[in-house]
Formats: structure tokens, sequence, C-alpha cells
């Protein structure tokens, strides 16, 4: 099964052909030439593609995205705001290293204890928040640079200290 990432969400549609805003938090301005598939999750692990007509970019953090067979304004508004999702072999290529969103995918160290993987960042004003299954519930683990030790991109490793009790909430004991 392959992996996916979530890289945004259709913000609106735009004219009248069916075109949709794709709002990405890829960290770089793109217009994700070459890439010819999104993904909508309907499901806990089932994710639709859709395939892409063209793209081009509106700004830094928004691209234009005509997909096949949304073809009138009224079709794309129920696309809207519909999370987007890529392989991890076409997030390689189109996520910047140095944006937050690059850390999907790597292990959450604190100290010498493994605490999972980050499946989901959400950037907030002065702080990311990772999030990461631990002992079976989603956790969500702030990471700013009062916490951050280091980041190991060629072991795909963030190490952080993590606050003192916040995994007591999500551990279910």
């Amino acid at each position: 099964m392959s992996q996916y990432f979530k890289i945004g969400k259709f913000a609106a549609s735009h004219g009248l052909d069916g075109t949709l805003v794709l709002l990405h938090s890829l960290g770089k301005k793109t217009a994700l030439n070459g890439l010819e598939t999104l993904f909508i999750q309907e499901s806990k692990d089932n994710f639709m593609p859709y395939f892409i007509e063209t793209t081009s970019v509106k700004n830094d953090a928004e691209v234009y995205v005509k997909l096949e067979g949304i073809n009138n304004k009224e079709l794309a508004r129920k696309y809207s705001p519909k999370e987007v999702w890529i392989t991890a072999e076409d997030f390689e290529k189109f996520a910047a290293k140095s944006s937050p969103i690059s850390m999907l995918g790597y292990d959450l160290i604190d100290g010498n204890i493994n605490l999972g993987e980050i499946i989901e960042v959400l950037e907030q004003p002065h702080q990311i928040l990772c999030t990461i299954l631990y002992k079976g519930n989603e956790a969500l683990v702030p990471v700013h640079e009062a916490n951050l030790i280091k980041m190991d991109q060629k072991n795909k490793k963030v190490y952080v200290e993590v606050p003192e009790g916040l995994l007591d909430i999500y551990s279910g004991e």
C-alpha cells in the first residue's frame, strides 16, 4: 500500500470551468509540474485518485488545479474544502526540505525514546504541532525553538524535549 501525505486542501473554486484553488503547505512556490495525480481521502485508508489536467501558480501557497472530469463551477464547489494528499514519492519531489511539512514520516525522539512517526504537521503562529500515534492514541507534540534539540534529515529523526506530563494526557493511564 502506498503511503500518502496531506499537503493541503482545496480552498475554493475558480472561474467557470471547474478549476480549484489548492492551498498547500509545501513550503515553496510550485506549479506542481510533473504531478499527475492528487488523492482525496474517501474513508480511512481509502484514497481516491484524481488526475490533473493542468496546474498554474497563484502565489507562494496556492496553485490553480484543473482535474479531469470536473468541468464546471458547481462540481468544483463539492471539493472545497476537501483535504488533498499525494504519494510519498511525489511528496519527496515537491516539499521544500526546510518546510515544517517535510517532517512527515520522521520519527519523533524524546531523549532515547522513539515516540512514533510524525503523521501530521500543524503549523501554528509560534510553534509547530506534530501528530504521532502514542500508545494507540493520536498525540499532539509541540516543536519550537525551546524544545527542539536537533533534526537528523539523513536518518529522518526529530529530537525534542517533550514537556513533562504532556504524554500522560494521551497514554490513557
